[in-house]
């Protein structure tokens, strides 16, 4: 997924738009897909969506949200599209390693401490 972890929800959106979009465009433009558009991007960012942007827990949420439809034991992030500036790409990365993925650790372990109770029931 392409994502971003900003320090608030609006300050994750609004760094990640214009990077993406100028990124999206350019490939769209090869392949025939329309601009993005911000309405598209903001519905690419809610739970269901294929973006992962936004707070440390909007992430964390995005992640636990797609780990009880999928089980899965890894998870994928793009960072670096466009013209994100380097300095925002390595807040983003350190953000993920020091508050998303111990929330989703933490969240993880707990499921797994639950389903093992209630399977020796």
């Amino acid at each position: 997924s392409h994502g971003f972890v900003g320090e608030t929800t609006e300050q994750a959106a609004e760094a990640y738009f214009a990077p993406l979009k100028t990124m999206m465009d350019r490939i769209g433009t090869e392949r025939g897909w329309p601009p993005l558009e911000r309405p598209t991007y903001d519905a690419g960012r809610t739970l269901r969506g294929a973006t992962v942007v936004g707070s440390p827990e909007d992430v964390a949420a995005k992640i636990l949200y797609q780990h009880e439809l999928f089980d899965h034991d890894r998870f994928l992030i793009q960072f670096t599209v466009g013209s994100l500036p380097h300095e925002q790409t390595m807040q983003a990365i350190e953000f993920f390693g020091t508050k998303v993925a111990p929330i989703v650790r933490e969240e993880v372990a707990r499921r797994r401490e639950g389903r093992q109770v209630a399977d020796s029931n």
